[in-house]
Parts: structure tokens; C-alpha cells; sequence
């Protein structure tokens, strides 16, 4: 039509240094219909709706409002529309991951600060808060970093997830590292954020700045084999297309209930310590405000069995019952075929070729 041009000769023009970039960047744009100089769409122009009810009728209008608005004068539609968008490109699942962290700490973390130091009297007139309120709070943390980094980097804003969907959900190995310490780095960012929150009540507790005992350092580490392996199901289960998922936009009110269930549930003893990231960036940064070394030798090292290695385990224990026995998608390691599946795989593709009058290969 003649209404309509290559958007990639668009009369806007570019710096010279620039030119390829942009150029390269909107190939995957066929057409752009014109719009009119002031911005106003052309009639029959997808991106700007129907001219009127009486031309199109009710149904045309209804769907013209789930359109894309028509660009303003001067917007164009690239990939990387800047330098920065180039580096955001790189950047953005491990800062997803570590703005989800950070916001599952600040928020975990924080109602547990609230609840240890409100029972002094100094800092509070009475209690705020109880273990129900602790479940909650970690509950809705998880629930709101999930919902942060879900769409960007598939919201694990744990190592054990990490970690267990690399061995058996053929997640890429190079991205394991950065994921881990955007996790790490995250939970030390959440932990500081909540330290600086409560220093003075955290003060009040323990009877001054220079002084920090382990009274107050379990506000930040948890001191669970079996918590993270019932997570890592119920993961596997609620993102499983073929098990009745929910909706993708209710996944964290699903993990909110999970946390919610297994911290009431499970959580005496260890505190439901299901995530490495949670402890050990928390406990890093407990060390380095001036608790010292005594929150890494607490009761012969358990941090390092309790809250790191043992969801660790139970993380990979959990994917791995989940893809023995629910799960039939073919990116499960447990799913992958062997010599035989697919040498029978390529003997259909080879019968199908050979058909006379079946132009390239068919859907076997």
C-alpha cells in the first residue's frame, strides 16, 4: 500500500556511528503502517483503532482498544535503542535475581527484627509481632520477590533452585555462577538494608553499639533437608504445564500459601531454613557490622550444614521425585531419549522425506 513504509527508512534520522545498529535492530520489522504528521493514525492503521462505531460496529471498537497505542513523533520501535539498553540486556536477570533476594530479605528479615527487638520494653511498650507474623512475612517476601523477578529471570532468587534446575531442567550451566552471587549479593544488600532499619532498637537490645551477641544475630541467619525438598515439588507442580498450573500472574500467591505451610509446619527446629542465599548473605553482613567470627562457629559450624548445604540437597531431591515420577517434558534430564528413541526419531524423518509429493519435512 502506499500508505505504508519501511519503517528501517524512516525519515528520523541517526548518527552516523549508530546507523548500522539501529539498522540491524529493526529487520525483524516488515512494515510500519503511516501515521499522519501529528501523530493521528491512518484509517486503516492496526496500531491506532477504527474511525468509527457506525463504519466497524461495537465488536471492532471493543478489540481496537486492546491495541498497541500509535507511537508518538520521533519513538521508534528497536531492541536496543541506546547503549545502555545493550548493557541493561546483559544485566538484567542477575539484578531480577538480586532485587528479588534483597526484597524477600527486607521483608523476611524485617518482621523478625520487628518481632525480636519489640519484645524489649526499651524498644516497644509491648510485643509486635509473634511467629505467625514471621511465617507471613517470610510468606509475602517470597510472594513479592517472585513477582519481581518471575517474568525476567524466572524469579529462583534461591541457589538451591538454581542449582536443581541446572542438573535436571537443562537450565544453562554458564548463568549458574552469576544467579548464585546476584543471590548472595542480594541477600547481603536485604540484611544491610534491615541492620541500618532497626540499629538503634538492635542497640537498645543489646545494651549499646559495641556490643553484639548471637542474642540478636539470629534476627538475620536461620540456625532443611526436607523444608526445601517439599518447596522444590510444589514448585515443580505449580509451573508444570501439564498438572493443571494456575495462572501465570497467581504463581507467587501459590509459593505465598507454600511458605506460609511450611513454616507453620515445619519450621521449629531450623527456623524452615530453605534458602542458602537468605542465610549466608545475611550472616556475611553480620560478621562485618561486628558480631565477628562467632556467628560461623556457632554450635560447630551448623550454619554451614543446616541452612546451605542441606537445602542444597533436599532441592535436588525434590526436582528429582517430581521428574521420576509427574513430569514428562522433554527439557527433564530423566526425560532425555536414548540411542534407540532416537535413531527410531530419525528413521520417520527419513521415511518422511521419501514420500513422493511431501515437500520437506513433516511433524512425525
Amino acid at each position: 500500500m502506499s500508505s505504508q513504509k519501511d519503517y528501517s527508512k524512516s525519515q528520523h534520522s541517526y548518527p552516523s556511528a549508530t546507523k548500522q545498529e539501529y539498522q540491524e535492530d529493526v529487520r525483524h520489522i516488515e512494515e510500519i503502517p503511516a501515521s499522519d504528521k501529528d501523530g493521528t493514525p491512518s484509517p486503516m492503521d492496526p496500531y491506532g483503532g477504527y474511525p468509527s462505531d457506525r463504519s466497524y460496529g461495537r465488536w471492532a471498537k471493543l478489540r481496537s482498544s486492546f491495541r498497541e497505542p500509535v507511537l508518538p513523533a520521533g519513538e521508534h520501535i528497536t531492541k536496543y535503542p541506546n547503549r545502555w539498553s545493550r548493557i541493561r540486556e546483559i544485566l538484567r536477570e542477575p539484578a531480577a535475581e538480586f532485587f528479588g533476594v534483597m526484597i524477600l530479605i527486607i521483608f523476611g528479615t524485617g518482621v523478625v527484627a520487628q518481632v525480636v527487638t519489640s519484645a524489649n520494653t526499651g524498644v516497644a511498650p509491648g510485643p509486635k509481632g509473634e511467629y505467625l507474623s514471621i511465617n507471613l512475612g517470610w510468606a509475602a517476601g517470597t510472594a513479592l520477590g517472585v513477582w519481581v523477578s518471575g517474568g525476567i529471570s524466572g524469579g529462583h532468587i534461591n541457589p538451591a533452585v538454581t542449582l536443581a534446575m541446572a542438573v535436571f531442567r537443562d537450565f544453562p550451566w554458564r548463568k549458574v555462577p552469576i544467579y548464585m552471587f546476584a543471590q548472595l549479593m542480594g541477600g547481603i544488600c536485604g540484611g544491610g538494608i534491615v541492620y541500618a532499619n532497626y540499629i538503634h532498637a538492635i542497640d537498645i537490645v543489646e545494651g549499646g553499639r559495641d556490643i553484639r551477641t548471637l542474642s540478636t544475630a539470629g534476627i538475620f541467619s536461620t540456625y532443611a533437608f526436607l523444608g526445601t525438598a517439599v518447596l522444590l515439588i510444589i514448585v515443580c507442580a505449580i509451573t508444570d504445564r501439564n498438572n493443571g498450573p494456575p495462572p501465570t500472574g497467581l504463581v507467587p500467591l501459590c509459593l505465598f500459601f507454600t511458605i506460609l505451610a511450611i513454616g507453620a509446619c515445619l519450621g521449629m527446629q531450623t527456623g524452615y531454613a530453605i534458602n542458602p542465599a537468605r542465610d549466608l548473605g545475611p550472616r556475611i553482613l553480620t560478621a562485618m557490622v561486628g558480631y565477628g567470627g562467632q556467628v560461623f562457629s556457632f554450635r560447630n559450624q551448623y550454619w554451614l550444614w543446616c541452612p546451605v548445604i542441606a537445602p542444597f540437597a533436599g532441592g535436588l531431591v525434590g526436582v528429582f521425585l517430581y521428574d521420576a515420577f509427574f513430569f514428562i517434558g522433554s527439557e527433564s534430564l530423566l526425560n532425555r531419549p536414548n540411542a534407540r528413541a532416537r535413531a527410531a526419531h530419525e528413521h520417520a524423518i527419513a521415511s518422511e522425506r521419501s514420500k513422493p509429493g511431501v515437500p520437506g519435512v513433516e511433524i512425525v
